[in-house]
C-alpha cells in the first residue's frame, strides 16, 4: 500500500506564520501537524509515503526524513495549485495498481486506519455535519450502504454526510485514469480539478465505494481551528511535564513543554504548547501555542499563537487610581 499526503497548500489564512513555514509544519500539541499524521499512518507499515509539496517543501521533506527515519518517504512537487485532484494526480504514477490511501496533510483524524484499509471496497471517510453546504457531500443508495453521488459544496444539499479528506482505493491506476480524464478534458469545478469529480467518474464506471464514519477530525486551516486542534490533541494524551524545574510558577495540565524552556513567576496552562527553548516570565498563558525560542513576558495571553523566535515583552506598569476608577485593557 502507498499513502499520498497532499501538503502543498500555502496556508494563506494562517499568515504570518506561513510566511516562513509550510502550513503542515505548524505545531500543535508538541509536534508539527504533519508529524501527527505520519505517526498515525506509520503503524500501517506502508510501502511508501508520497508527500505532495509546494511552498517551502524542502522544510517538510527534511522534517519527515529526520523524524521518521524508518518510514520510506518521497516528496513530489506540485508546481501549480490546481486543486486536490491535481495534487493526487501528480503523486500517482502509471502502473500504480495497488492500494492507495489519501490523507489530507492539514487534518488530524480520530480514526482506526487499519479498519479503513481492511475494507474490501473502496472507502470514503465521512462525518455528519450541521452545515453540509460547506463540504463535499456523499449521497447513498436506498439501503444507505453504497455511495451513488458526490457533490462538491452543494447549494441545496440532500444530506449531511460530509467528505472529511480521507480516501482509500484498491486500484490507484483507476483513480489516476479518472483524474487524467478530468485534466485532459479540462473539467474543473470552481476553477480546480476536484478529487470528488474523479471519484464520481469511478462510481459512474461501476467502482463500488462505501462510507466510513470517523470519530472526529481536527482541521488546522486557520488560527481558530489550529488552536482548537491543539486543545483536543492535548486532551487526548499530553505527557506529564516535569514542573519541579520551573521557579515560582504554576503549570495547569494538559500542556506540552519542550526541552530547555524557561518558566519564571508564571502560570502556564491549560491547553498550552510551549516548544523547545521558549521563555515565559511574569505572564499568564492559556489555550495558546508558543513557538521555539519565543519569549513572552508581562502578558496575559489566551487563544494566541507566537511564532518561533518572536518576542512579546511588556514592561511593568505603575498605576495610581482613585475611588471607583476603572481601567479596561
Amino acid at each position: 500500500m502507498k499513502i499520498i499526503i497532499p501538503a502543498a497548500g500555502q496556508g494563506t489564512r494562517l499568515r504570518p506564520h506561513t510566511h516562513t513555514l509550510p502550513k503542515v509544519m505548524l505545531p500543535v500539541a508538541g509536534r508539527p501537524i504533519i508529524g501527527h499524521i505520519l505517526a498515525d499512518v506509520a503503524a500501517l507499515e506502508p510501502e511508501e509515503v508520497r508527500l505532495v509539496v509546494g511552498y517551502r517543501g524542502e522544510t517538510l521533506e527534511a522534517y519527515a526524513r529526520d523524524a521518521f527515519p524508518d518510514l520510506r518517504v518521497r516528496t513530489i512537487r506540485q508546481e501549480e495549485q490546481l486543486g486536490l485532484g491535481h495534487a493526487v494526480f501528480v503523486a500517482l504514477e502509471p502502473g500504480d495498481h495497488g492500494e492507495i490511501l489519501i490523507v489530507l496533510g492539514d487534518t488530524v483524524f480520530d480514526v482506526d486506519y487499519a479498519a479503513v484499509v481492511s475494507r474490501p471496497d473502496n472507502v470514503l471517510g465521512v462525518r455528519r455535519v450541521p452545515d453540509p453546504e460547506r463540504f463535499g457531500i456523499v449521497e447513498l443508495d436506498s439501503a444507505g450502504e453504497r455511495v451513488v453521488r458526490l457533490v462538491e459544496k452543494p447549494a441545496l444539499p440532500k444530506g449531511n454526510l460530509a467528505l472529511v479528506g480521507l480516501y482509500f482505493v484498491h486500484d490507484g491506476e483507476r483513480l489516476r485514469t479518472a483524474i487524467e480524464g478530468l485534466v485532459g478534458d479540462d473539467v474543473r469545478t470552481r476553477g480546480e480539478y476536484q478529487l470528488t469529480d474523479a471519484l464520481q467518474r469511478m462510481i459512474d464506471d461501476g467502482e463500488q465505494f462505501v462510507p466510513f464514519e470517523i470519530g472526529n477530525w481536527f482541521d488546522c486551516g486557520k488560527p481558530a481551528t489550529l488552536l482548537d486542534t491543539n486543545r483536543e490533541l492535548l486532551d487526548r494524551g499530553a505527557p506529564e511535564p516535569d514542573t519541579t524545574r520551573f521557579q515560582a510558577s504554576t503549570i495547569i495540565p494538559p500542556v506540552f513543554i519542550g526541552p530547555e524552556c524557561t518558566i519564571e513567576n508564571a502560570v502556564v496552562g491549560p491547553h498550552v504548547t510551549l516548544l523547545g527553548g521558549a521563555t515565559v516570565r511574569d505572564a499568564v498563558i492559556r489555550d495558546s501555542i508558543i513557538g521555539e525560542r519565543a519569549t513572552v513576558q508581562g502578558f496575559v495571553l489566551e487563544r494566541s499563537i507566537i511564532g518561533p523566535g518572536a518576542r512579546a515583552v511588556a514592561p511593568p506598569r505603575s498605576l495610581n487610581l482613585g475611588e471607583e476608577s476603572e481601567i479596561i485593557c
